[in-house]
């Protein structure tokens, strides 16, 4: 400290110290804490490793909700909306849009610090950071894997993932697994192999690789297959989880005959050497853009009678799925809402597309549109109820083939015709819509969490903040933002009180019960977050 500065800045820099010096000095999170994460952390994308999104918090209520106010509201004053999906470890916050990597008080919204990396790359947005021991790490446009000191933000080094030049991007928030940080590529337009890559935490040095597609320039293969959202683990069976991307050339088919594996897939990988366990392809031959990305959400429970250690999915294509996660055998394959591009179901469990379905030069209307029937933004699964809760998008676009426009890269066009946002409640045991929200003609682009106390949040395409009821779907509670909500809500408890937080636009906020609410509800202290 500069004992030579003005009185008023001295003061300015005793505060600093004394309000987040115990917090900074906190910032530790080993496997133990991975494994088990504590009700007044979200350690990980998902909070915990199930990728369920479900909290055993119970503060706040179906009684109480319509009490909430806002906390404290943090401006990011980027013009990038926030997408990303924050962590909190004692109780500093940490989050991100392309370029920017905040630390934030979880208790007031300011600012401890922020570090920007200027880059060159797709600007789409991004998901968020990845913690382990006191270290950050976050991906970049320009498809480097960056590390910082969570402490001060001071960047430890920088390594690429793969080559920005040739197309390459990263947008995802990488995945922390026993000493290995998990990254995956963007970059599906350019003809390019998709592929994961884990690095040591220590060093940045690369551990392993594995490749979706087969290397380039093996003969009538395919290309595609990026990794670009944050897979899951089950520490029991030592699996890493992930879904990947669509195959190219996009719309055109004919130069990549076959399944296109493990483009459109769920995989398994041990996360120790990088090698595949299982693989499921979710599109055969995709030929309309459905990465099947979405999160793979680990549930042990019943099904049909039985125990079982389940994987579930709303992919991008309009189906449900449920797999055996122990070696990736289908249990359950369902559509959610409008799908014509399948003639049925074969005995993998996989649909079977339809050719008469593919593009053409003059035109097929198909369901869903581009964007999928759902995407990136997270569900949730509430064990209680049975219910996976999604974001969905029921959909059509009209898909042409345009020879003039090559074979490879897009190779064609679509374009949306309808669509409407929806929030859809599905029963794993049977496919079932038990419930629909709607939530606006443009979809939310919200992710969802639910909790013990029977709560759903999410957002709408209007800007608001929403508190459903999970059983349901009955609103019980909203706020407006002032911008479409792009983040997936987390959860957390500091000093007694638990905290909403979602990003909406460039601003962060935190909600919250009145301090006298607080003082009259029990909440568990011990409870964890799964």
């Amino acid at each position: 400290m500069n004992f030579s500065r003005s009185p008023l800045a001295l003061l300015a820099a005793l505060f600093t110290l004394v309000v987040w010096a115990p917090a900074l000095a906190a910032q530790d999170l080993e496997d133990a804490q991975l494994l088990h994460p504590a009700p007044d952390s979200w350690p990980e994308y998902h909070g915990d490793y199930s990728g369920e999104r479900h909290i055993h918090l119970t503060q706040i209520n179906e009684q109480n909700v319509g009490d909430l106010t806002l906390a404290w509201a943090f401006q990011t004053h980027q013009p990038a909306e926030i997408k990303s999906s924050p962590l909190l470890v004692d109780g500093v916050i940490y989050f991100t849009v392309p370029d920017n990597v905040w630390a934030v008080d979880a208790r007031s919204g300011h600012m401890i610090w922020h570090y920007n990396r200027p880059s060159v790359g797709e600007h789409i947005g991004h998901r968020g950071v990845a913690m382990y021991k006191g270290w950050l790490f976050f991906t970049t446009p320009d498809a480097h894997l960056v590390s910082l000191d969570a402490r001060t933000g001071k960047m430890r080094w920088d390594k690429i993932i793969a080559d920005s030049k040739q197309g390459y991007w990263s947008t995802m928030a990488p995945l922390v697994v026993k000493g290995h940080v998990i990254a995956g590529v963007g970059g599906d337009l350019d003809n390019l192999p998709g592929y994961l890559r884990s690095f040591d935490p220590e060093t940045g040095e690369t551990q392993w690789q594995w490749d979706s597609t087969p290397p380039a320039g093996t003969p009538n293969a395919t290309t595609g297959g990026m990794t670009w959202i944050t897979g899951t683990y089950d520490p029991e069976l030592n699996l890493v989880y992930w879904g990947t991307g669509n195959p190219t050339p996009v719309l055109n088919g004919k130069t990549r005959p076959g399944d296109d594996a493990y483009t459109c897939s769920i995989v398994a990988i041990d996360p120790d050497d990088g090698k595949l366990k299982w693989g499921f392809v979710v599109s055969p031959h995709d030929t309309h853009d459905w990465d099947a990305v979405e999160t793979p959400v680990l549930v042990d429970g019943i099904f049909h009678g039985q125990p079982r250690k389940m994987l579930m999915q709303a992919s991008r294509n309009g189906y449900f799925f449920v797999l055996d996660r122990t070696d990736g055998k289908d249990l359950l394959t369902a559509p959610y809402g409008p799908v014509d591009w399948a003639t049925g179901i074969d005995k993998l469990g996989r649909p079977i597309p339809n050719p008469d379905k593919e593009p053409a030069p003059d035109g097929r209307i198909i369901a869903p549109a581009e964007g999928g029937l759902t995407n990136y933004r997270a569900p949730s699964f509430d064990p209680k109820t049975g219910l996976f809760i999604v974001d969905a998008n029921p959909s059509w676009s009209i898909y042409f083939a345009k020879p003039a426009d090559g074979a490879y890269g897009w190779a064609g066009a679509d374009y949306d015709l309808w669509g409407k946002g929806t929030i859809e409640a599905i029963d794993y045991q049977t496919g079932k819509i038990r419930w629909t929200h709607e939530v606006g003609d443009d979809g939310s682009g919200a992710g969802v969490m639910t909790t013990d106390s029977g709560l759903t949040f999410t957002g709408d395409a209007y800007g608001n903040l929403l508190a459903l009821d999970t059983a349901t779907g009955k609103t019980l509670w909203h706020a407006g933002t002032g911008e479409p909500v792009q983040t997936s809500p987390i959860s957390y408890l500091l000093d007694g009180r638990q905290y909403i937080l979602t990003g909406s636009g460039g601003v962060m906020f935190a909600w919250a019960l009145p301090e006298k609410r607080v003082a009259a509800v029990h909440t568990p202290a011990k409870a964890p977050l799964k």
